[in-house]
């Protein structure tokens, strides 16, 4: 027996049959549901409109799935990754489909948002893509370091190109010159752990540094909250330490890790900006509690690219209300991070979260997160609602 698209392209059904289609509701697979609707926006002049309405308010679960699949056809991954029917929560799903062609990529690329961009920034197949780079080159929403990491990335492709015979190719971009940019030891990081990682992370965004060079730390959320709040406890609880030798010691063991964080915060407050990038990357677990919160972005970036940090501190990040939108979406980019079930539900159940990232890491959620999410009155509406969605669809397939 045929299939439902073949008789509708043959125009072997009836006109109630298309109206149907044009609103999505046959009773087919998602998969050829989308295929139907994709080849009516396109190719009939009758029910495009009402096909391609009904294909930008399709739900988004099932577009997820749709978009990250190889084997969906090519018609449906072109009409999804172009950029007048692109849908931002379906970016991670096409960039990491190997079926979209660098030639789409590089459509897209030329006018996503800058967060978007930091994403291409991340895939391999994107940095080795002379195409799609061009592409990213000329969109006008990129930073300046998304500018020099492109640049600079284009550069080093055409030098392998007339070199061949050189070593394998590196995928770390070339390291700008920017002596003046070069780690200094600090007490405590003599330990080489990282050092490689430190001058990459440095050279790659030395013109955003540069920029932000005089800008002193100061915390997202405000002195009087999270760590500064320690902090400040911290030396009420050392003066009481000095009043009274008697009990100096049983204040020093009540509250030993307020008075630790109070000096990290004193070490931290007199280094500059790339003295804080380098206590990000090797410096002790207290220090990337309090470089997380840096509002200065090109900081508190840098402690998830330390090679020290764990799991749970990651954990713990993405929960937080008072870092950057920049660092939460840093985190979705990490593989190894989102393979940590903790991370990813944190992230969900962040308001502080982009709603886009929210809505496109909910696929991932249990039956049971999903249902306390619904109800959940600090997140947003559409949060909840599409989580409620979710979880009376589990329930029925469940039932099934």
């Amino acid at each position: 027996m045929p299939r439902m698209i073949e008789l509708i392209r043959a125009s072997a059904v009836p006109a109630n049959l298309m109206q149907s289609a044009a609103r999505g509701a046959l009773s087919v697979p998602a998969s050829e549901m989308l295929e139907i609707l994709v080849y009516l926006a396109t190719q009939n002049k009758v029910f495009s409109e009402q096909a391609a309405l009904t294909l930008a308010g399709w739900d988004e679960t099932s577009s997820l799935q749709v978009a990250a699949d190889p084997n969906t056809p090519k018609v449906v991954l072109d009409y999804l990754v172009s950029p007048q029917n692109f849908r931002p929560p379906l970016f991670p799903s096409l960039l990491g489909n190997p079926a979209i062609s660098e030639e789409s990529l590089s459509s897209l690329a030329a006018s996503i948002s800058r967060h978007l961009v930091d994403a291409m920034l991340k895939d391999d197949r994107v940095m080795h893509s002379k195409v799609i780079l061009r592409s990213l080159a000329s969109n006008p929403t990129l930073t300046g370091i998304q500018s020099n990491i492109v640049d600079e990335r284009l550069a080093s492709i055409e030098q392998q190109a007339q070199q061949p015979s050189q070593a394998p190719r590196d995928t770390t971009p070339e390291q700008p010159a920017a002596a003046f940019l070069e780690p200094v030891a600090l007490p405590g990081s003599s330990d080489g752990e990282g050092d490689a990682e430190l001058t990459a992370y440095i050279a790659a965004n030395a013109s955003e540094i540069a920029a932000e060079a005089t800008k002193p730390f100061q915390a997202v959320g405000g002195i009087h909250e999270g760590a500064n709040a320690e902090a400040a406890n911290a030396e009420q609880a050392h003066s009481k330490v000095q009043e009274s030798t008697t009990t100096a010691a049983t204040d020093q063991q009540a509250a030993p890790s307020v008075l630790e964080r109070g000096s990290a915060l004193q070490k931290i407050a007199k280094l500059d900006i790339t003295g804080r990038i380098q206590l990000a990357m090797k410096g002790t677990k207290e220090e990337r509690a309090l470089l997380i919160r840096d509002g200065t972005k090109i900081v508190a970036l840098a402690v998830l690219e330390s090679p020290k940090i764990s799991d749970s501190e990651v954990e713990k990040f993405a929960s937080q209300k008072n870092v950057l939108e920049a660092v939460l979406r840093q985190i979705t980019i990490k593989r190894r991070f989102m393979k940590n079930y903790a991370v990813v539900r944190n992230l969900v159940f962040n308001p502080r979260t982009p709603l886009d990232v929210a809505l496109s890491l909910m696929k991932n959620l249990l039956v049971n997160d999903l249902k306390n999410l619904s109800g959940n009155k600090e997140v947003p509406e559409t949060v909840r609602k599409l989580a409620l969605r979710m979880f009376k669809q589990k329930l029925e397939s469940k039932k099934d």
